[in-house]
């Protein structure tokens, strides 16, 4: 199966990529679990996460076959390399790169890129993005992300990302967004896996309306 098969059977059943700034290796499975058991189906780890390969690599190995998983805040094409011989999945970045989403296509791993514009959408979009990811979308708001939509091809995926949680979930995924990328609302660093799958869970039940 494709990464990009797989994303989007991942987002089919839970719409949601969980964000692990600032996670460490040492806990990154127990997490990890705690997201899955809750049925979380994306993970990544920014890559200004302390040793987040490693992480990525102790992800792919602990829960690959129940989660699709990544790196995000990536930069440069070569740090798409990198997260792809860790055996990272998805490209998430806060910013339209075409090279980065060109290298992440030419190594089969599925692209996320940030945008803020219809300019910075579309330019994604034409560079083979197939999910791109407004952000951030809480400050921006819903009638700029609807304004948006209008104008952008039907099979765009918005992902709704920064400053999204449980109390506007719902609003968002209304409004027609394909998912949503949560952070600090799933975890926190040094939030044990009992906390993360409590947080999980009120995700989820909001996202399920």
């Amino acid at each position: 199966m494709t990464n990009e098969k797989r994303v989007a059977d991942a987002m089919a059943q839970a719409p949601v990529v969980a964000i692990l700034r600032g996670v460490r290796p040492a806990e990154v499975a127990a997490v990890a679990e705690a997201l899955v058991a809750e049925g979380v189906r994306l993970i990544e780890v920014p890559l200004n996460s302390p040793e987040p390969l490693e992480s990525i690599r102790l992800l792919a190995r602990h829960v690959g076959s129940a989660a699709v998983v990544g790196a995000g805040t990536v930069l440069e094409p070569a740090d798409v390399d990198r997260v792809a011989d860790a055996g990272g999945q998805i490209i998430v970045t806060p910013n339209t790169n075409a090279a980065v989403i060109s290298r992440a296509l030419e190594r089969g791993l599925v692209p996320m890129p940030g945008f803020l514009t219809p300019t910075e959408a579309f330019a994604a979009l034409a560079a083979g993005a197939r999910y791109i990811k407004l952000f951030p979308a809480g400050l921006l708001g819903l009638g700029y992300y609807k304004a948006i939509k209008a104008v952008l091809p039907a099979s765009a995926g918005v992902l709704a990302v920064g400053g999204v949680g449980p109390a506007n979930a719902r609003e968002w995924m209304d409004a027609g967004v394909a998912g949503l990328g949560i952070g600090t609302d799933l975890f926190r660093p040094g939030d044990t896996p009992e906390v993360v799958r409590a947080k999980a869970r009120a995700i989820m039940a909001a996202v399920q309306g």
